[in-house]
């Protein structure tokens, strides 16, 4: 009996503890500590195992989501400290286990792409300088001119030498026939005669040149056609063509900042037919192909999305009231009572009336007729010792230039009167006509933050901490007295650095002696005579602020580059020089005569002139998937298994993350290695993070920078598992961020995979 009641009371004990201890709280302790070191990582492994014990805690939900935010940006921090060194290749690792962790982090995003362009400038910018040198810089505007005027289509554009000294006319004939095009002029232009020599130009540098000199200007009438006008205003105007072009604008939030771009429009370029529609956020321009093609190359430079800032706040306050009374109170005053005895008072007197003394009988009055009341006193003997903390932590996510507010507390009434006279009552009186209104109370943030390209944030901050310190009497409303702590500041800082707002403190002491003066000033005996009270209180306020850039202005080397658009009376793109090509259009005409000639190749011998082509690749089919080779495996206890993550039917691959989860107590993932299909000539970046305990592994394929993407079919990675225990396991992929070699989000379809352990 002993034995079973034992067992019985251990059963219980540990019933109790189980019931006592909720699910997960081991986890969620060890992601605190794990927090604490700052090994966000860990933390974040086991918050994310408390949180799938206890699915329905919103701490542990919460506390995962922040813990994410803080991973990602730890692995950022970290590539960008890598990509400052130089070291490009690990940087843009440590970016994809970002966007692993936070696939929503922007700044992991960005920061990955501009790394790969870093990497592709490096590698191109040779082969760029070289290309430059031989062909002169690019004189096309980046987004091209658009279509609408005729394009100039001479029989050659061979470069030629001219030497003349002739009329103008004669000039812009002879070059059409160089060129084999036909010159026209306005009835208005006046030839004169000019000096010439041009060795090795094209069709457009040459008449680009002369009408410099004669002061007009030409344009296409037709394929073969060109006509010369004099250069003014009014000839502008006339024969100049006119395009009319709608951009619709992605980042432009309210109708002020379209209505900014549009008179930045209006002034740099002089675009008269220029109209913004708030509606469907788009502005719509008229006006000549050149300054429509320029005003789009400034609408893509300004038009980017505004950077966001996540502004991490810690508010600690620490009051504390002490109050001491001791001593003892005497009473301030000493009644002296008349109470005349019966044999004074006369004897007409009647019976109950007030008792009265005539003046013959005050010479028998004596202290027998006089009542004295002792004074009293009272001990007093309290001591009083309050603390109160108030801790918040609120972070604020906001935009840039734009301010966030952040109101945490309490609303408090306060009374606001108005007197006027009505009637009340008998007679005229006052009537009080009383009205409320509401203050802030608590933690009042406002901050508007301003991020700069280096990495820097201003912040205009305004931090209240108010709070109710005491109540008055004021025309019989009871009024609260608040206490505020303002601060209002102009501050930079870097990234992830600390500002801290201390050394707000208010202290404040009270002395206070109550009694008899004299015998309450006496040492010693000053206690039995007087009361002392003394009360003393400490208030002081912390703020710490951290702020985290979460998206960073996204500006590109095609954002700063300088654009030629002509003079300051005529805006006009530069045409680019057309050369004719060292294998042109009249070299297939060539190629044939040589063909007849027999060969002793065999008639499947390609021919020579296609041979630069490559094969044309199959055509594919179908959406693009991703699974498992196989999808379905048996393997036993304590044996190996290799499974492949293979993708089919996909197009411009380019970098493929994706999370694996699967039964960590039926098998055991030991290895990851390459599948080839994103390798080719380089090697691919294989990024990866096994978790057993929770069975799921972070993996991440992505091709070298500067290469292209892939298409087609084959292994992504190749997976080794250990049998562990018998069950089943199922294989699921999941948070899948592809993307092609554009950084487009490429979607693929999933389809899972199981394990039979026996």
């Amino acid at each position: 009996m002993r034995r079973k009641a034992s067992s019985f009371v251990s059963l219980l004990a540990v019933a109790l503890l189980a019931t006592g201890c909720p699910k997960g709280g081991a986890d969620f302790k060890k992601g605190q500590q794990a927090e604490l070191q700052k090994d966000y990582d860990t933390a974040l492994i086991h918050y994310e195992r408390a949180l799938k014990a206890d699915p329905r805690n919103i701490e542990f939900e919460i506390r995962a989501k922040r813990i994410r935010f803080q991973a990602a940006q730890m692995h950022v921090d970290r590539g960008q400290k890598l990509r400052d060194q130089g070291l490009l290749e690990p940087a843009a690792a440590e970016f994809e286990k970002a966007l692993a962790i936070d696939p929503s982090s922007f700044v992991a995003e960005q920061e990955l792409r501009r790394t790969l362009e870093q990497v592709v400038a490096q590698r191109q910018a040779q082969a760029e300088a070289s290309a430059q040198q031989r062909q002169g810089p690019s004189l096309l505007p980046p987004s091209g001119i658009p279509e609408g005027p005729p394009v100039l289509r001479p029989i050659t554009r061979a470069p030629f030498d001219l030497k003349m000294n002739e009329d103008a006319k004669k000039i812009f004939e002879s070059i059409g026939k160089l060129a084999g095009i036909n010159v026209i002029f306005d009835p208005e232009f006046q030839s004169r005669r000019i000096p010439v020599e041009l060795q090795n130009a094209t069709l457009e540098q040459a008449l680009d040149i002369v009408a410099l000199m004669t002061k007009s200007f030409w344009k296409p009438v037709t394929t073969n056609t060109i006509m010369v006008v004099p250069d003014n205003a009014a000839k502008r105007r006339a024969y100049e063509e006119q395009i009319i072009k709608t951009f619709y604008l992605s980042n432009t939030i309210q109708a002020a900042e379209l209505n900014e771009v549009v008179q930045t429009l209006r002034t740099l370029l002089d675009i008269k037919r220029i109209t913004p529609s708030t509606a469907n956020n788009a502005i719509i321009i008229r006006d000549t192909p050149d300054k429509v093609a320029v005003a789009e190359k400034i609408i893509r430079d300004i038009d980017h999305a505004k950077p966001e800032v996540l502004i991490q706040v810690a508010v600690l306050q620490a009051r504390r009231d002490r109050a001491r009374e001791l001593g003892i109170v005497p009473s301030t005053s000493v009644p002296l009572i008349f109470t005349p005895r019966a044999i004074i008072r006369p004897s007409d007197q009647p019976t109950g009336a007030a008792a009265s003394v005539t003046l013959d009988d005050l010479s028998r009055l004596s202290s027998r007729d006089y009542s004295l009341i002792l004074p009293s006193a009272t001990a007093m003997a309290l001591l009083t010792d309050a603390t109160t903390k108030v801790i918040q932590n609120p972070e604020v996510r906001a935009t840039d230039m734009q301010t966030a507010k952040l109101r945490i507390g309490d609303k408090v009434p306060f009374a606001v009167g108005s007197f006027q006279p009505g009637i009340g009552g008998v007679g005229i009186n006052p009537l009080v006509n009383t009205q409320f209104q509401f203050q802030d109370v608590g933690v009042n943030l406002d901050i508007t933050p301003r991020v700069h390209s280096n990495r820097e944030i201003s912040l205009r901050v305004k931090v209240e901490v108010s709070s109710v310190t005491g109540r008055v009497n004021i025309g019989g409303i009871e009024q609260p007295i608040f206490g505020q702590r303002v601060i209002e500041h102009d501050i930079r800082l870097r990234e992830g650095e600390v500002s801290i707002l201390g050394g707000i403190i208010e202290r404040s002491e009270t002395t206070t002696v109550e009694g008899w003066p004299g015998l309450g000033q006496i040492p010693f005996l000053r206690f039995l005579f007087s009361s002392n009270r003394k009360e003393s209180q400490e208030n002081e306020v912390l703020i710490v602020l951290t702020p985290r850039i979460i998206r960073l202005p996204e500006i590109t080397a095609l954002n700063v580059q300088p654009l030629a658009i002509g003079t300051d009376e005529t805006i006009a793109l530069p045409r680019a020089a057309q050369l004719p090509p060292e294998v042109g259009e009249e070299a297939p005409a060539e190629a044939p005569a040589a063909e007849p000639q027999p060969t002793p190749a065999p008639p499947t011998a390609p021919p020579a002139r296609p041979e630069p082509r490559a094969p044309a690749e199959p055509e594919i089919q179908g959406p693009a998937r991703i699974g498992f080779q196989p999808a379905q495996a048996q393997l036993g206890v304590g044996e190996r298994l290799t499974v492949n993550v293979v993708v089919e039917n996909a197009r411009d691959v380019f970098a493929i993350p994706f999370r694996l989860n699967f039964n960590p107590q039926v098998v055991e993932l030991l290895e990851v290695h390459h599948g080839g299909f994103l390798g080719g000539e380089h090697p691919a970046a294989l990024v990866h993070r096994v978790e057993q305990e929770t069975g799921t592994a972070i993996i991440s394929v992505s091709r070298p920078p500067g290469t292209g993407g892939v298409q087609g079919s084959g292994v992504v990675v190749t997976l080794v598992f250990r049998g562990l225990a018998a069950g089943r396991t199922p294989l699921i992929i999941q948070n899948i961020a592809a993307r092609t070699s554009q950084q487009q989000p490429l979607p693929l379809e999933t389809s899972m995979g199981e394990i039979l352990v026996q």
